[in-house]
């Protein structure tokens, strides 16, 4: 993962982008990202309108008591992927929140697994609502776990 700051936006500076713009930030490093990516060593690394990536290398902070990886790690990357595929397509002044995800966990994760990727992609954004899907692959492309979310949406 390279060089990161960490931390969060001021309210005021998010309104004055647009989703995409802060999503890009956060790829690009120009922006912090969350604690929380600090806390589980994810890293957002790509955006664009409607898609986002983000990749994590599992260590043993992330293993359950069976010795694969949490099955909450997994929901936490196709909650962050999914939720900022939809503010990727939000204008200024307009923010997103999770209401409901669902995700299915496919095939373990084990420290072997390697490099994970979590990509959302939206399925829908309307005003008030926007739902989205992602896929969890590992480096061969296997699918490891998928999931949807619903998003609200309102001015911020």
């Amino acid at each position: 993962m390279a060089t990161r700051i960490y931390g969060t936006v001021s309210p005021e500076r998010q309104k004055a982008m647009s989703g995409l713009e802060f999503v890009k930030g956060l790829a690009s490093g120009v922006l912090p990202l969350n604690t929380i990516a600090q806390t589980l060593g994810y890293d957002v690394v790509e955006a664009e309108s409607g898609r986002v990536v983000i990749t994590l290398d599992p260590t043993g902070a992330h293993l359950n008591p069976s010795g694969t990886v949490h099955g909450g790690l997994t929901a936490t990357l196709l909650d962050s992927c999914m939720g900022l595929a939809i503010q990727s397509m939000l204008e200024k002044g307009i923010g997103s929140t999770t209401v409901e995800f669902k995700i299915s966990l496919v095939r373990a994760i084990t420290l072997e697994t390697g490099q994970i990727r979590a990509e959302g992609n939206v399925l829908n954004c309307g005003r008030r609502v926007g739902t989205a899907e992602g896929r969890v692959t590992d480096a061969k492309g296997r699918l490891l776990a998928h999931g949807t979310t619903t998003c609200l949406i309102f001015p911020s």
